[in-house]
C-alpha cells in the first residue's frame, strides 16, 4: 500500500496547482469590473487571463477525477454531503466559462454588464464554495459508521469552513491584483495596484487568523508548524512587496502563500481524508478509503507519464502569452485622415491637379509672349 500515500499527495499537490494557477484568474474576474472603467479597459484585463483560465481550470477537474480514481469512499462521501454546495459551484464555473465567450457577442452596453456582473460573481462563488468544502474536511462533518453523511445542507456552512472559503477569496483577490498589475499598462496598473494595496492588510489580518485557527484545530500544540509559521510570514512579506510595488516578489510571495494555505490543510488533515464530527472513529482514512493496491499501481503509472507533459505544456502556454496587454489593443484606430486639398483642387474640384498645372502654364506664357 505504498502508493496510497503517494497518491494523498499527489491530490494535494493538484489541489495547490489549482489554487496557485485558477487563483490569479478567479481575482480577475472579481477584480476586472473595478480596475477597467470601461468596456475596453475590462476587455483588456480579462484578456489578460483569455489564453489561461481554461487550461487553469484543468487542474480541478484532474484533481476531482484523482479523488474519484484512488479514493472512491472518500469521493462518494463528499460528493455526495456536500451535493448542493457542489452543483451550487458548478453553476458558478459554467455562468464563468460562458460570461467569457459570451460578453463579446453583442454591442449592447447593458449586455456586456450583465455578464460582467455574472462573472465577478461566480468568480467570488468558486473559491469560497471550495473553500468552506476543503475547511469542513478538517473541521468535521456529520458522517455515521457506514460513512454517509447524515447532515443536512446547511450542516456544511460550518465556521471553521466559512472563515477558510472568505480566506481563500481575499488571497484570490491579491494574487489577481498582483497578476493584473504584472501583465498591463497604464491607468490599469496603478488601478490594479491601488486595489492590491487596499485588499492587502484585510487579507494579512485573514490569513493570519486562519492560521491559528487551524493550529487550534488540528489540535497542534504552542508554537506554529514550519507550514503555518511560512504562510504567516510570505502573506506579511507579499504585503510589503505590494506596498513598495514589487511585482515580482508580490506575486512570488502570495504564491507561495496559497501553496502554503492548502498545503497545511492536506498535512493537518493526513491520514485522514474526511473527519466524522460524530465520532472520531467514523472519519474516513486514507486507508479505509482507498482504491485496491493494483488500480493505484496503474494509475500511478499513468500520472508519472503524463503529469511531466502538462506541466511543460503549462509552462510553455504562459512563456507565449508572457506579455503585457494595453488597454488601446482594444480601442479602434483612427481613421486615416484624407490630405488637404490643394488651391488647384478648390479652384477646380472636376479636373486633376496636373491638367490644371498644365494649362495655367500655357495660359502664363502666352500671356508673356503676348506682352
Amino acid at each position: 500500500m505504498a502508493f496510497v500515500p503517494f497518491w494523498f499527495i499527489l491530490i494535494a499537490v493538484l489541489w495547490t496547482g489549482f489554487f496557485i494557477l485558477e487563483g490569479f484568474d478567479l481575482g480577475v474576474g472579481m477584480l476586472h469590473g473595478i480596475v477597467g472603467r470601461d468596456d475596453d479597459g475590462r476587455r483588456a484585463v480579462i484578456n489578460t487571463i483569455g489564453p489561461l483560465w481554461d487550461g487553469n481550470e484543468v487542474w480541478l477537474i484532474v484533481a476531482a477525477a484523482a479523488i474519484f480514481a484512488a479514493f472512491p469512499d472518500w469521493y462518494a462521501t463528499m460528493f455526495s454531503g456536500l451535493y448542493l454546495a457542489l452543483v451550487l459551484l458548478l453553476v458558478a464555473l459554467i455562468l464563468r466559462g460562458v460570461s467569457f465567450e459570451y460578453r463579446g457577442k453583442s454591442p449592447s452596453k447593458r449586455w456586456r454588464e450583465n455578464w460582467s456582473r455574472l462573472l465577478a460573481i461566480a468568480s467570488f462563488v468558486v473559491p469560497f464554495l471550495i473553500g468552506i468544502a476543503l475547511g469542513d474536511l478538517l473541521h468535521g462533518l456529520p458522517i455515521n459508521a457506514q460513512h454517509e453523511y447524515t447532515g443536512s445542507f446547511w450542516d456544511v456552512f460550518q465556521p471553521y469552513g466559512v472563515m477558510t472559503g472568505v480566506t481563500l477569496v481575499a488571497l484570490c483577490v491579491v494574487h489577481g491584483g498582483t497578476f493584473i498589475a504584472m501583465k498591463t499598462t497604464d491607468a490599469i496598473r496603478v488601478r490594479a495596484w491601488r486595489v492590491a494595496r487596499r485588499a492587502a492588510p484585510i487579507t494579512v489580518l485573514f490569513v493570519i487568523a486562519w492560521v491559528a485557527w487551524t493550529h487550534v484545530q488540528a489540535g497542534g500544540g504552542g508554537f506554529l508548524n514550519p507550514a503555518e509559521l511560512i504562510g504567516a510570514i510570505a502573506i506579511i512579506g507579499a504585503a510589503m512587496a505590494i506596498r513598495e510595488q514589487n511585482e515580482g516578489w508580490a506575486f512570488a510571495l502570495t504564491t507561495i502563500t496559497f501553496a502554503v494555505v492548502i498545503i497545511t490543510l492536506f498535512v493537518d488533515l493526513y491520514p485522514r481524508v474526511m473527519v466524522s464530527s460524530t465520532n472520531p472513529a467514523f472519519s474516513l482514512t486514507v486507508r479505509n478509503s482507498a482504491s485496491p493496491p493494483y488500480t493505484l499501481k496503474i494509475m500511478t503509472v499513468v500520472a508519472l507519464v503524463l503529469l511531466p507533459v502538462v506541466l511543460a505544456y503549462t509552462a510553455w502556454t504562459y512563456y507565449v502569452f508572457r506579455k503585457r496587454i494595453t488597454v488601446h489593443h482594444f480601442r479602434p484606430a483612427a481613421a486615416p485622415q484624407a490630405p488637404p486639398a490643394t488651391a488647384t483642387a478648390q479652384a477646380a474640384p472636376g479636373r486633376p491637379a496636373a491638367r490644371q498645372a498644365q494649362r495655367r502654364g500655357l495660359l502664363g506664357g502666352r500671356r508673356r509672349r503676348r506682352g
